[in-house]
């Protein structure tokens, strides 16, 4: 078999690294290597949940390392900064070493694009500038402490505030997808908790102000009208506002303008409404789409180099039928990572079929409000509205699986029970 070399460590390419590992085994632990910046692996779909506070991510982190060891291939610690497809060779960047030269050259026979993607603006004037964005676990850190200092801030001004009804901390969040619509359901959550007990100033959750800014004219946009109602309901009774059919114009430090003339203040604005791929891709002089993703065919091959594949965020299908177009979620990453196992180890990859994707439905967390989503040919044919707390526990579980195929059960049910003891310890959201 080729060596391969796996760029990026979410989803997909832990996925791919883990699967590659076990079916080759410790004899050919050298020939599939991953590269990733950090050393852990964190689960993209729990970022709003970071942001929140409402989990703790080292408690939800999985070691590169003691992941190579255990399945069988290799782990690098660092930074892509040049691709040399004449030579079929990386040059990494090291992570722990700050010397000038710390650099590694990789040779690669197959090289495969999993490094995810970046917060995609659209242009609009101010949004990079002023919004906040959860590609990464720091920029979900960074999101919770400028949250928790602002509620610090507002509960101190709430005595000088003669318009007593009015809110001390106003967030907008532009994207009502699932990622927009977790992350203001969590805050709503936070915030009730940071009141409950005295912290941050704030005497009501009232206080502070969640609202959600919508482009299109429904939010889920991934869910089907009945699904998207009852989340509205949902999050209404939260006393989270819902602006559908509300393009954004401008985004400013203090407050975001709309295309119809509205102003609305903002302390916190988070950009939850597209991604692209990174300023890496462009380096490659491969393919790329409008939003700088690697173009790929039916077997996730790069049109520019059949050498390179590509998977996750970072990709786009070049398929004429855009309803077989895989979205920029875990569940399509998994899909294309099992895909390209199979793939990659195949005597005759020739003979295989393409990728096809397959939608399987969408959970969307709502918080304690428990949860909506629809499982699609669940019954045959016929499509599963599930919602409240079966659906929360169905959202768990599919975090649980991810867990379950790369730790193992005993693992999985050791990390969790773990959690389950420091939840009855600890305060439920991390406010310091």
């Amino acid at each position: 078999m080729q060596s391969i070399v796996i760029v990026g460590g979410g989803v997909a390419g832990l996925e791919l690294a883990t699967r590659l590992g076990r079916r080759l085994g410790a004899r050919h632990r050298e020939r599939v290597i991953l590269i990733d910046s950090a050393p852990t692996h964190f689960w993209k779909p729990l970022l709003h949940a970071v942001a929140a506070g409402t989990i703790d991510p080292a408690d939800h982190m999985i070691d590169y390392a003691r992941q190579a060891i255990d399945n069988h291939f290799t782990f690098v610690c660092g930074e892509v900064v040049h691709v040399d497809r004449a030579c079929r060779t990386l040059t990494v960047r090291s992570r722990f070493d700050d010397a000038p030269d710390a650099h590694t050259v990789i040779d690669y026979e197959r090289l495969v694009l999993a490094y995810g993607s970046v917060t995609n603006f659209f242009g609009i004037p101010g949004a990079q500038e002023h919004c906040l964005a959860l590609d990464s676990v720091k920029g979900a850190e960074a999101f919770r402490q400028r949250f928790l200092g602002l509620c610090a801030q507002a509960g101190r001004r709430r005595n000088a505030r003669t318009d007593a009804g009015a809110p001390l901390l106003d967030i907008v969040i532009v994207g009502a997808g699932p990622t927009g619509i977790e992350l203001a359901a969590d805050l709503r959550h936070t915030v009730d908790t940071l009141a409950h007990y005295g912290l941050a100033g704030l005497e009501s959750p009232h206080q502070v102000h969640i609202r959600i800014v919508e482009r299109g004219p429904q939010v889920l946009p991934s869910l089907d009208a009945e699904a998207s109602n009852l989340a509205v309901r949902k999050l209404r009774a939260m006393g989270i506002e819902i602006c559908t059919d509300t393009a954004i114009a401008e985004v400013r430090e203090d407050e975001v303008t709309t295309m119809d003339g509205r102003v609305f203040p903002a302390a916190i604005t988070v950009w939850a409404a597209g991604v692209k791929g990174p300023r890496f891709s462009a380096g490659l002089n491969v393919a790329l789409n409008r939003n700088d993703q690697v173009v790929v065919d039916s077997r996730l091959r790069s049109v520019t180099d059949p050498e390179i594949h590509a998977m996750g965020d970072c990709c786009t299908l070049l398929n004429p039928d855009k309803t077989a177009m895989a979205p920029p979620s875990a569940q399509a990453a998994r899909q294309q990572a099992i895909y390209l196992a199979t793939l990659l180890a195949h005597k005759a990859p020739d003979v295989l079929p393409g990728f096809q994707y397959r939608d399987y439905g969408t959970l969307v967390s709502l918080g304690r409000a428990g949860a909506v989503g629809i499982l699609r040919r669940a019954i045959g044919n016929r499509h599963l509205h599930v919602k409240g707390p079966f659906a929360l526990a169905m959202y768990g579980l599919t975090y649980q699986r991810h867990v379950m195929g790369h730790l193992g059960l005993v693992r999985m049910c050791g990390n969790l029970l773990a959690r389950w003891f420091r939840s009855k310890m600890l305060m439920p959201v991390r406010w310091h």
